[in-house]
């Protein structure tokens, strides 16, 4: 927001105040931008043919680790393609998904954006079965000082893509 014009910005409840949640608020009044905030049951449509459907976070927050836990999950739809964004969630919120989306298709995507840049905190094996995806995407950073992603959560995607095949 300092650097690039923003029109609209998406965000879920907060639950928990912070200096950056504080300084997220003044840049949002200073640069006079949209605040829309979204919730689970949500739909955000892109153009005639893409929308996104929010399946997470639920009204009641979880508690433990409330920042990562209470990340956006949305799903995007379009023309038959699928793709599942899991923010920063980890097994908690996971398994959260899976009891809410066992008995649907909700979860299940072409494509996954793994949680927590692969963090041995997240992506379960119950989880990305249900999502059963044929492609993994892990944002991290070279070399970066946490080892993401994690070598069990590699593991984990290469026994889905092997089963896949």
């Amino acid at each position: 927001m300092e650097n690039l014009k923003v029109k609209n910005i998406i965000i879920s409840m907060q639950g928990k105040e912070s200096e950056n949640l504080s300084k997220f608020r003044e840049m949002v009044t200073k640069n006079n931008i949209n605040v829309i905030v979204i919730k689970k049951g949500d739909y955000l449509k892109i153009d005639k043919y893409s929308y996104f459907e929010i399946l997470f976070p639920e009204e009641e927050l979880i508690s433990e680790n409330i920042l990562n836990n209470n990340s956006i999950v949305a799903k995007f739809y379009s023309l038959g393609f699928t793709m599942l964004f899991t923010g920063d969630i980890e097994e908690i919120a996971e398994k959260r998904l899976i009891a809410l989306y066992k008995e649907t298709e909700k979860l299940k995507a072409t494509v996954i954006k793994i949680a927590h840049h692969g963090s041995k905190t997240s992506s379960i094996n119950e989880f990305l079965k249900l999502v059963n995806p044929k492609i993994a995407l892990i944002g991290v950073g070279e070399n970066n000082n946490f080892g993401h992603p994690n070598e069990t959560v590699l593991n984990r995607l290469n026994y889905i893509r092997n089963k896949n095949i």
